[in-house]
């Protein structure tokens, strides 16, 4: 499946869910938001069956994320039936890792093979501060729990806000010097509600570069992205490597395959697009697969 730009559509990231556990400053303002009703978001069997038809239209690879993938109920038995759906090949989830403590074992049982964690600091009054109260102690036995159970690579996910963890990327670096992990730094993106906010915190990823590579040495590209948005690097004589992510200063639109489902069902080509096309709506009206594979195929397309 190929969208009008000829991209190959391989990828498809689910949202399970809008809610989490955290409230980080990059991603929601200080009051909150308003939650969607569990009525109004996609069932199990509406997921399930959206996924069977990506596969079918040539998706290999879903990736779980939310809001906070691992805080939607019967999470490990959905991911059970996720990996058992002819043509999916690689099951991953993004997550906070706050649950991972308990979860990340069970979730490798049922066919999730990979996890991209959170972690902007290990400080554990700037992460409480950047998530409105999350402990870090969580994350790092969340992290520890996730290579127990054999789910690799660990990638560790940075955004790095000026002023709140800018300053951290050289410590987070040097976990790559003795661990097997991807840590990958991210520019924040300035969008919706925290905007204003973004735009002013931005640290692009030539600045990073700079900082790690003036506390740890240079960094050696390494050509190792494929369809990864991350530009790879190693230090010298890591067990693991550095990943820079630059949506803002570097914008990867060209070489993205990816689909994005909201919780709500609705089929998204891109974050920063406003267009997308409501699949949950025609499913609850009754539309035939045929009817909802066409819809996919054409939403995909444009």
């Amino acid at each position: 499946m190929k969208d009008q730009y000829g991209r190959e559509l391989s990828d498809l990231r689910i949202s399970l869910t809008d809610r989490c556990n955290l409230r980080c400053v990059y991603c929601m303002p200080a009051e909150g938001i308003d939650f969607r009703p569990a009525e109004e978001l996609l069932a199990d069997e509406e997921l399930l069956l959206l996924v069977r038809v990506a596969a079918e239209l040539g998706v290999s690879r879903v990736r779980l994320t939310g809001g906070e993938p691992t805080v939607r109920p019967g999470v490990v038995d959905l991911v059970r039936q996720i990996a058992a759906i002819p043509g999916i090949e690689d099951v991953a989830m993004t997550t906070n890792g706050l649950l991972l403590e308990y979860l990340a074992g069970p979730l490798a049982d049922a066919g999730l093979q990979r996890v991209n964690i959170s972690l902007d600091t290990m400080d554990p009054q700037k992460f409480s501060r950047i998530t409105r109260g999350g402990r870090v102690e969580k994350v790092l036995s969340g992290i520890a729990a996730a290579e127990h159970a054999g789910l690799r690579p660990i990638k560790l996910n940075s955004v790095v806000v000026r002023g709140f963890n800018d300053d951290d990327v050289v410590p987070l670096a040097a976990l790559t010097l003795e661990r097997p992990w991807e840590v990958r730094f991210i520019e924040m993106m300035p969008f919706g509600s925290v905007g204003d906010f973004a735009e002013a915190g931005v640290v692009k990823s030539e600045e990073i570069q700079a900082r790690i590579e003036s506390g740890l040495g240079p960094l050696e590209p390494l050509d190792l992205s494929g369809g990864d948005p991350a530009r790879t690097f190693r230090l010298r004589d890591a067990a693991g490597t550095v990943g820079l992510i630059s949506p803002v200063s570097q914008p990867f639109c060209a070489r993205c395959g990816r689909l994005r489902l909201t919780a709500d069902g609705r089929l998204r080509l891109c974050l920063l697009r406003d267009d997308e096309a409501d699949l949950l709506a025609p499913l609850r009206r009754g539309a035939s697969y045929d009817e909802i594979k066409e819809i996919f195929r054409a939403a995909a397309y444009r």
